[in-house]
């Protein structure tokens, strides 16, 4: 159960009842300090909790600091139990598309702004590219961005996708961009680079479990649109750089993301919980 709200409901339950709670990209470096029951509240969830899942390392270690006590009970896993790879897998040929895509939507932790800012300063010295937004077809805040940047052109809105239509949209990119303030590990994060599409995203804590700057991804102020941009630019200019980390990321969502093995890991994971036994490591996959 999520902290907020299950969490917290479920935390009522007795103690003899084993109750495990998952943190989300957000539940501890966002909700939890939003007011000051909400601190309470998320602290008394952690410390009645016997068992403990994230999607970043960042969040067991935080997790132990609100008091939860048994790190032997504590396990990193992404999001969705890890990347279906024969949904999302890198095209067979190298991807010379100038096709950047936010596969994020509309949120209040990513700073769509920055990404909208960036698009003219790209454009400026790369007119062809072609800026691909998902779940943004008729949103408010993407069409105000898109006439006041005079970008229509090269901006396409689209529909929210299911899996198959996503994982087609991050092959045909060259590069995924994810400018947010907050995360834990985001699923299409995962999924771009399971499908060979080079991850531009916020400098976060998180996110450093999987990029490292300048090999498979590259991490940026995600409020600065200049940045954003030369980020994109660099990118676009280096294809060796795009199919090198097209191929390290390829291993890294196998040997550590890969849904089938997460899968087996949750199950043994729950059993020992349920069991009150203290076999389960924290797991940084």
């Amino acid at each position: 159960m999520r902290i907020p709200f299950e969490g917290m409901l479920a935390a009522a339950t007795p103690d003899s009842i084993p109750l495990v709670v998952s943190i989300w990209g957000n539940d501890l470096t966002l909700h939890a300090n939003g007011s000051a029951w909400m601190k309470r509240i998320t602290r008394r969830v952690l410390e009645r909790s016997d068992g403990l899942l994230a999607d970043a390392q960042r969040d067991i270690r935080l997790g132990l600091e609100w008091g939860f006590r048994n790190a032997n009970l504590a396990l990193v896993v992404p999001g969705n139990g890890g990347v279906r790879t024969d949904i999302f897998f890198p095209p067979p040929a190298r991807n010379e598309n100038q096709i950047v895509l936010n596969p994020r939507g509309i949120r209040d932790y990513v700073r769509n702004d920055t990404f909208f800012q960036a698009i003219p300063l790209v454009l400026e010295k790369q007119p062809a590219v072609i800026f691909q937004c998902a779940a943004m077809a008729g949103k408010p805040e993407a069409l105000t961005w898109v006439k006041r940047l005079k970008i229509a052109g090269s901006v396409e809105l689209l529909e929210p996708c299911p899996h198959a239509q996503m994982a087609e949209l991050f092959r045909g990119a060259s590069i995924m961009v994810s400018p947010s303030t907050h995360d834990g590990t985001p699923n299409t994060l995962l999924e771009a680079m399971a499908c060979g599409c080079f991850p531009v995203a916020g400098d976060l804590e998180s996110l450093r479990e999987w990029i490292t700057p300048g090999e498979n991804g590259l991490l940026i102020d995600p409020s600065n649109p200049r940045a954003l941009a030369d980020a994109i630019l660099s990118v676009l200019e280096k294809p060796a750089l795009r199919e090198a980390a097209k191929i390290k990321n390829s291993q890294i969502i196998a040997a550590r993301a890969e849904y089938g093995a997460c899968m087996a890991m949750v199950d043994t994971f729950y059993q020992n919980v349920a069991g009150r036994s203290d076999k389960v490591d924290a797991n940084p996959v």
